[in-house]
């Protein structure tokens, strides 16, 4: 695959475009979410710049999974939003600080036949990037698991019952009417030892940006 650099950290001043979502873990609890699908104008113009959301959960056998989405609302069979202008982080925050402890990064990167693939640095355990096709689970040497491509938004809302309750003042909310059902995001998928991840800490904060070159 062709990617523009493969230094996967951009300096500040070739940042056009920062957005982010956090979540806070418990290694307790088994999940976290953090949303978000409504933007500004020019968010929404830049579907691949457009974080939706960030889902984060542990499994009982000791895995941390983290969903990163983003290009929401994206018709179903449409293409998914590759976009080798754009960098994208997974932050993780073991002490509390508000401080990135941990960066994993993710770039996209297309063949000279129009092939995408993805690079994932930063894994845990992993000293060099992890690359391979978009739309297959790839596998790092320390055990770590890949994913990117197109998926069916897993994102809940009525928008419906939502504006009919701004203007009713009543609870109008229908919970088997989705107002994302039929709609696609592209998503950055990543599974690692939750050990490796946490490093000791009991608690995480992870959060997630988009950056785009000028």
């Amino acid at each position: 695959m062709l990617f523009r650099s493969e230094q996967p950290i951009m300096k500040t001043s070739l940042i056009k475009s920062s957005l982010a979502l956090a979540a806070l873990i418990m290694l307790n609890p088994t999940s976290a979410i953090a949303a978000d699908h409504t933007d500004s104008p020019a968010a929404a113009d830049d579907p691949a710049a457009d974080i939706a959301d960030l889902y984060v959960w542990h499994t009982e056998d000791e895995r941390l999974v983290s969903v990163l989405t983003f290009a929401g609302l994206t018709g179903a069979g449409e293409p998914a939003s590759y976009d080798d202008e754009m960098l994208y982080g997974i932050h993780i925050d073991r002490d509390g600080d508000n401080v990135s402890d941990h960066d994993i990064w993710f770039r996209f990167g297309e063949d000279t036949a129009g092939n995408w693939g993805v690079m994932a640095s930063g894994l845990p355990g992993e000293t060099d990037p992890l690359i391979g096709a978009v739309d297959e689970v790839l596998d790092s040497d320390a055990g770590a698991q890949v994913f990117a491509g197109p998926r069916e938004d897993p994102f809940f809302f009525d928008f419906e019952g939502f504006t009919d309750t701004l203007a009713t003042g009543t609870l109008s909310f229908d919970a088997e009417r989705d107002s994302f059902m039929g709609t696609n995001v592209t998503a950055l998928v990543v599974e690692m030892d939750l050990a490796a991840v946490a490093d000791g800490a009991t608690s995480l904060s992870m959060w997630a940006t988009s950056r785009r070159k000028n």
